[in-house]
Formats: structure tokens, sequence, C-alpha cells
């Protein structure tokens, strides 16, 4: 296990991309520089029972006592089956012929009709999210769209 003086905590927290391990480094640094737990607390705006819980993490198991265990949170309302399933619908209305642009309203409505349960449309998008889809649609394109037309007015003088 490398000691203290041997890590560089500040290119370390430059490269985290964790908010919270980031500051868990930042404090290491300044306490490598010789700075008090108090003044540490004060530079980062946390107290000084997170820092002294810290430097102590670090001082007993290195680099891998700042990890944070992951927060179980609230359990989901869905189970894992009903999530392949709602994963499997989405993926289908998207590449439908016809266009696939599903709304939150229409993902809320599926669940609700499906599973009955009923999610906010913050916890839509969150829930869609966490499946790994996205909300970033392309440009849709009206089916009667000429590309020769296009074509010549581009042509045309302003």
């Amino acid at each position: 296990m490398p000691s203290i003086k041997e890590i560089d905590f500040s290119t370390l927290a430059k490269k985290e991309t964790n908010a919270r391990m980031r500051l868990r480094l930042l404090a290491l640094a300044h306490f490598k520089e010789g700075k008090s737990r108090y003044q540490i607390a004060d530079y980062i705006r946390v107290s000084r029972s997170s820092v002294n819980r810290w430097v102590s993490d670090f001082l007993a198991h290195g680099l891998d006592g700042l990890v944070e265990p992951p927060r179980s949170g609230r359990p989901n309302k869905l189970n894992q089956t009903q999530l392949t399933q709602l994963s499997v619908y989405i993926e289908k209305q998207a590449i439908k012929p016809a266009g696939g642009r599903l709304q939150a309203a229409d993902v809320h409505h599926y669940i609700k009709e499906q599973f009955d349960v009923d999610y906010k449309q913050a916890n839509v998008y969150r829930l869609m999210h966490q499946l790994g889809f996205s909300w970033i649609t392309s440009r849709s394109k009206h089916p009667k769209q000429s590309e020769e037309a296009q074509e010549d007015f581009k042509k045309t003088a302003n």
C-alpha cells in the first residue's frame, strides 16, 4: 500500500468524475500539505468529522478505504422481469416504420396499464435513463419532403 507521501491526490482529484470521491481526494491533498483537519473542513466546506473519517479510512485501507459502498435507496416498483418487458416494448416502438417517437406520457400509460404502477413523469424519465434509453431524438422529416426541391432552393440567390 503506497504511503501518503507517494500519492498525488490533486492529480487524482482532477481525473475523478465522482464528486464525493473528488472531495475526499482534495481533503487528503490538503492533509498531505500539513493542513489541520479544521482547516481542511473549512476549505472544502464539510464537517470536521467527515475529514477525520476520510483521513482515518485512507490511513487504514489506502485509496480503497475512500470508496463508498453502494447506496441502497428505495426499491424500484418494477421487478427485473417487468423492466425487461418495458425495455422490449420501448425498443419495438422505436423501430416502427411509421415513426417510433414515444413521449413520457406514452410510457407512463403503458406502465400503468401493464403493471398497475403509477409513476410521476420525472420518474418515468429516470426509469428510462436507468434502462439505457435517451430522450434525445433526431430531427423529424416530413413524409412528402423532396430532396430535389431542397437542393433547388439552396441554389437560389437571396
